[in-house]
């Protein structure tokens, strides 16, 4: 799906395409948080990599322009693409009603779980009221799991709001928290196959309520762009059926 497909549902986002005749497309912006590994996350050299970033280049290629990575905090990151500071965000952006009132989602890209973690030699078992009763609770601020645990054990427990998960892990490791609440690909990814701490999972993962843990994962645009967010979702749809998202996903989600 190339750029004179684009040209013929309209204009690629406000200020995008200047003339149908004479179009010139500049990099498309995205905005994501940093880091959320192994959705997103810089390498040794500072290079940003991860399942959301190499997925979002291969739809960028497909449409036949070019991605541009803006890193932006995750309390800030619906704000800024408002602001126009980027187009688009793809950063593991679960799609909810709340959120649907704001901005625009493309169709779900990825739909994970989210579970609990816990030190190798916790005796909690099953997380309930009475289980984590006292106990210091970690979640990354603004995230549907903290909407969760607050709602669910914020009168009985001590909910900590972190600013990144890698925050998270390093209170995990060094015993200020009792258990964390993350996307299961995070937390197996931070804690499950560090050589930092010894972890495991506690209880069953978790994909209901709806109201909470909605729709999966997907890219958030400005209302109006519908024509940016359709030629995601056809970019998306090719790489389901060439194969590409299927070799991008092993990759990053392998057992």
């Amino acid at each position: 799906m190339k750029l004179n497909k684009l040209l013929s549902i309209g204009v690629l986002g406000a200020g995008m395409i200047a003339g149908v005749a004479n179009a010139e497309v500049r990099d498309i912006r995205i905005g994501v948080d940093v880091p959320y590994e192994p959705m997103e996350y810089r390498t040794a050299d500072g290079e940003l990599t991860g399942f959301d970033i190499e997925l979002g280049n291969a739809m960028c290629e497909e449409i036949g322009i070019k991605c541009e990575w803006v890193v932006q905090g995750w309390d800030g990151i619906i704000p800024g693409l408002m602001a126009r500071k980027y187009d688009a965000i793809m950063s593991s952006m679960t799609i909810n009603d709340k959120r649907r009132e704001q901005v625009l989602f493309s169709d779900p890209y990825f739909t994970p779980p989210s579970a609990w973690f816990a030190p190798a030699d916790s005796e909690i078992t099953a997380p309930d009221e009475t289980t984590l009763e006292g106990m210091s609770i970690g979640v990354q601020r603004g995230t549907l799991q903290d909407n969760y645990v607050t709602d669910m054990y914020g009168d009985v427990a001590d909910v900590n709001r972190y600013a990144t998960a890698d925050d998270m892990v390093l209170d995990m490791d060094s015993g200020r928290l009792d258990i964390v609440f993350l996307d299961f690909p995070v937390g197996k990814s931070t804690l499950l196959d560090s050589e930092a701490g010894d972890y495991k999972t506690v209880g069953e993962k978790i994909t209901e309520p709806k109201q909470y843990f909605g729709d999966g994962f997907g890219i958030a645009f400005r209302k109006r762009d519908e024509a940016l967010a359709e030629a995601f979702n056809e970019a998306l749809a090719t790489l389901k059926e060439n194969g590409t998202y299927a070799d991008i996903e092993a990759k990053y989600f392998s057992e």
